[in-house]
């Protein structure tokens, strides 16, 4: 009988255990999700606020109409500073991605003196207030004439993407063999020809999301571009603080969704590519 007791004894404390542990993994979970939904309320927030048909904005919107939509997109000012971002996130994505890719490359698999420093230089405008660099590149472009200039732009702005890149590729490069690449030299292949048809194809994803974050990062940036715009290169996100300060209108609501759909339509669509990158290597 003693045994017995002690048997079932410990069966309830292994059930009273369990159950101390979902409940603790289940309030854990709802905190969780109510940081994020926190987080994530001000751009739930902004969406209806853009199709309201007050003239100005308010929450909750009264009516329906997309008509905030269609004066962003028949603006000639909205247009010229929605483009003007678009030219500088294409041409930052693609110096981005170059200089992030080879110096993500040196960096993990290169053997350079002062390795750590060089690491921490390269991921500092991470780190650094986007203010202070404001500050600073507006000290030294206006001098040489890149203030609202798109090559100054694409300057600022691969600065402040090339972290992003090092990053994702340093962390495809740690989950790839270098054996492989090993393997390609002792073919004949070059360094060069081994990594293009080795080493790329295998951290593409890492790659292409570097590009994504790199595109993103320009395009949404603000802060620098509140300093460096000029009259006539004007991006979309100063466009969009003139706006809230002179005329503060549903069209703001209606530009931040957009910002945000093309945001969201671009992660998913490096999400995809990764599993689909990943079922691919488990096929």
């Amino acid at each position: 009988m003693a045994n017995a007791d002690l048997v079932l004894a410990e069966r309830a404390a292994r059930e009273s255990g369990r159950t101390a542990n979902s409940l603790a993994a289940l309030l854990a979970a709802l905190a969780i999700g109510l940081i994020l939904f926190f987080l994530l309320l001000p751009t739930l927030i902004v969406i209806p606020m853009s199709v309201g048909t007050s003239p100005y904005i308010e929450f909750p919107p009264r009516g329906l109409t997309f008509k905030w939509y269609e004066a962003y997109f028949s603006d000639p000012d909205w247009m010229a500073a929605t483009w003007f971002s678009v030219r500088i996130a294409a041409a930052t994505t693609v110096s981005a991605t170059v200089i992030g890719t080879l110096a993500g490359v040196a960096l993990v698999r290169g053997r350079l003196p002062g390795k750590e420093f060089l690491q921490a230089f390269t991921l500092a405008p991470l780190i650094v207030p986007h203010i202070v660099i404001a500050v600073a590149l507006y000290l030294c472009f206006a001098p040489l004439g890149l203030t609202g200039n798109f090559y100054g732009f694409v300057i600022a702005h691969s600065m402040l993407a090339v972290p992003y890149v090092v990053i994702t590729v340093s962390a495809a490069l740690q989950r790839f063999d270098p054996n492989l690449e090993l393997a390609a030299l002792n073919c004949g292949a070059t360094r060069v020809q081994a990594f293009f048809h080795i080493v790329l194809p295998n951290i593409r994803t890492g790659v292409a999301a570097g590009a994504v974050f790199a595109f993103l990062a320009s395009f949404d940036e603000a802060t620098v571009a509140f300093f460096i715009s000029g009259i006539e290169g004007k991006t979309i996100t100063r466009k969009m603080f003139e706006d809230i300060d002179f005329n503060l209108t549903p069209v703001i609501a209606a530009v931040s969704t957009v910002l945000t759909l093309v945001s969201l339509v671009l992660m998913s669509t490096i999400e995809i590519a990764r599993q689909r990158s990943g079922q691919g290597r488990l096929g």
